[in-house]
């Protein structure tokens, strides 16, 4: 058995032993019922031998009778047989307003909350929402804990399809390919990281995930091995020994046999479970930034969100021009006057610009301060990549001298963890760049799970497939393209960098470094400035390829990357997914099929009274055999137009309404 595993397994089995098994029935206990605010959904928690929980919504079971547990400094937390000292509820019904606001100006919260109070100081926090439930363990003690092991699960009261991505250990940058599994078919010797969706009857979909993770590890999941209707939690536990594998990649060759460390006064992740009766809810919810901690600047006025020009996606390939084009100083400048002459906000320096071992040693090729005093000029401010192992030995230095230099921001790349040690990583990076005003936008990470709102300077992350791995595989297909709006963005922004002006579909599809190409319908493309959510949007293609494509690049520059208001007019897990989001007093619409063609009625009642003028790119008649071939359409509607759109396989739509 790996290692890695091996400690988990020492973890689980050291925690069972205290609390029990994670299935078992509960007796006859204390009981106390929670419901959301319009009483559809409903929690019931019991207190006997073990503590268990379990979800109804409008009195069918969506989550069985479940354990679940903590256990700290070896003879503390919550196990066996707890000890209540007292419970208490409230109420809350306000409104938040997120400084990036990726869905809505302002976000309606609503809640009914349930506090139980344990002997020793560990309370148990469940909250209900009208559109899900999550819970989380507070505790007050002195001086540092360590918690040696969580128990967290879900069983099911039948046999329910997983988007599970399994693997053998606890390292992934999260951009594997979510596979549909019963779970009873889910490998229980393998774990996936959270957020997980789940099919269950009736059209209901549960999502799984966490928030406000902090000093904590993240939460994965395992099929439970004796019941496989159940899923149990997993986490990384703290390393005890790490091997460097070169400057950018760590192996965790033994891990310690606790989770964390941690101050004895403090409140524990959210384990969060959207309840969605149909697939659009899923598009809809801001659970997972409900429930993260406020933020924690007293000045966010300097955190603008935008569009950035991207160099490595399109292997600096320019034409047209009468320089070497690649990773020098009249690259950028090039790419610079092309984000200048659209609009665009930023450009980004990817990998080559600096020595990956020492951010202060630039390349001779590029005049860093040059391209700044340039951007500048032009009103176009620079991102600069950076290896995270680099940045950590590096990073007040570092970032003191790229606040001195003006650059906007970082992203920094492959962190591949999320335990204890890393976690606490990115909030030290999060913090210290705000101090700074710089933004961070984090690849090779984890999913989004509440850091992007206590510091929204982290404006965006990657942690999902996106399209570079069109570059070296096929697995980023339409299907797969309409499968993460609805499992990992549901989490917070992503990052999968759009905008490819050569496309492909099928048979026609090649893989290829140096030109790379899109699986599906340029309108495709089009439509994910509108469907996916980046407060930071890439423009991943080269300036020469958007340059002969003006239609295209007409409409990209003139998405907006936050938004006043989104309405989900039709949606279906893999399949298809609309979306309409306004931005002042215009409507944007996105929509993307799979590799199906679609014929799509929407309904535009969302639209204030009048007549409306619609710009609309389509997929051409012949995109099917050419998945290039598109055109644009103007007409008018009102509130009262059916709207039928047609998409060709693999196809996308892409509109504004003003």
């Amino acid at each position: 058995m790996d290692q890695r595993l091996r400690a988990a397994a020492l973890l689980a089995a050291f925690f069972l032993a205290q609390i029990g098994l994670t299935v078992t029935a509960p007796a006859s206990a204390g009981e106390y019922a929670l419901a959301s605010p319009n009483e559809r959904l409903k929690v019931s928690v019991s207190v006997d031998d073990l503590v268990r929980y379990e979800v109804s919504l409008d009195g069918k079971s969506t989550i069985a009778p479940s354990a679940i547990g903590l256990s700290i400094n070896g003879d503390r937390g919550v196990g066996k047989n707890p000890e209540v000292a007292s419970a208490d509820r409230r109420s809350h019904d306000g409104v938040y307003t997120p400084v990036l606001p990726r869905k809505n100006k302002t976000v309606v919260e609503q809640y009914e909350e349930l506090t139980i109070r344990f002997s020793g100081g560990v309370n148990l926090v469940f909250r209900a929402y009208n559109h899900g439930v999550a819970y989380r363990w507070d505790t007050a003690l002195p001086g540092e804990i360590t918690i040696e092991a969580e128990q967290f699960a879900l069983v099911f009261p039948e046999d329910a399809e997983a988007w599970f991505t399994g693997g053998e250990n606890f390292k992934s940058s999260h951009e594997r390919v979510f596979q549909p599994t019963p779970i009873s078919q889910v490998d229980p010797g393998q774990v996936g990281y959270t957020g997980v969706l789940f099919d269950l009857s009736d059209g209901r979909k549960l999502f799984v995930s966490e928030s406000n993770l902090r000093d904590y590890p993240g939460l994965w999941l395992r099929r439970d091995a004796e019941n496989p209707l159940a899923m149990t939690g997993a986490f990384p536990a703290f390393p005890k020994t790490i091997e460097v594998v070169r400057d950018r990649e760590i192996e965790v060759t033994e891990r310690q046999p606790y989770l964390a460390k941690t101050d004895g006064t403090r409140e524990l992740p959210w384990r969060l479970m959207i309840v969605a009766e149909n697939d659009a809810q899923l598009i809809e919810s801001e659970l997972v930034e409900l429930l993260s901690a406020p933020c924690e600047l007293e000045d966010t006025s300097w955190i603008k969100p935008g569009r950035v020009a991207w160099d490595w996606w399109n292997d600096w390939n320019l034409t047209g021009v009468d320089f070497r084009a690649g990773i020098n100083t009249e690259t950028y400048k090039h790419y610079i006057d092309f984000a200048a002459e659209n609009g665009l906000e930023w450009i980004i320096l990817d990998e080559g610009w600096s020595d990956t071992t020492d951010i202060l040693s630039i390349q001779p090729d590029v005049d860093l301060p040059e391209l700044i005093r340039y951007g500048n000029e032009k009103g176009v401010g620079l991102v600069l990549w950076v290896v995270w192992r680099t940045l950590d030995e590096q990073l007040e230095e570092a970032l003191d001298a790229m606040a001195e230099w003006g650059v906007v921001g970082i992203k920094v790349d492959f962190m591949d963890h999320d335990d204890q040690q890393m976690v606490n990583y990115f909030w030290r990076v999060a913090r210290e760049a705000a101090e700074r005003e710089l933004l961070v936008n984090f690849h090779g990470s984890y999913k989004p799970a509440g850091l992007h709102r206590t510091y929204p300077n982290v404006i965006t992350r990657e942690g999902v497939r996106g399209l570079e791995y069109t570059k070296w595989s096929d697995t980023v297909t339409p299907e797969h393209n309409l499968t993460i709006p609805f499992v990992r963005m549901v989490a917070g922004p992503l990052d999968y960098t759009p905008g490819a002006m050569r496309n492909a579909f099928g048979e026609n599809f090649r893989s290829t470094n140096s030109r790379p190409v899109s699986q599906g319908t340029r309108c495709h493309q089009l439509a994910m400035y509108v469907v996916y959510e980046s407060p930071m949007q890439m423009l991943c293609d080269t300036p020469s390829n958007y340059r002969k494509e003006p239609l295209s690049l007409d409409f990209i520059a003139s998405v907006p990357t936050v938004w006043d208001e989104t309405r989900v007019l039709a949606a279906s897990v893999s399949d298809y997914l609309v979306v309409a989001r306004r931005r002042g007093d215009r409507w944007f619409l996105g929509a993307m099929t799979d590799g199906t063609a679609r014929e799509l009625q929407l309904d535009l009642g969302f639209l204030p009274e009048g007549e409306h003028k619609l710009r609309a790119w389509v997929d051409g008649i012949n995109a099917d055999r050419h998945a290039e071939d598109h055109r644009v359409d103007e007409s008018t509607v009102t509130n009262a137009t059916e709207l039928t759109i047609k998409m060709a396989p693999g196809g996308g739509f892409a509109g504004i309404i003003e």
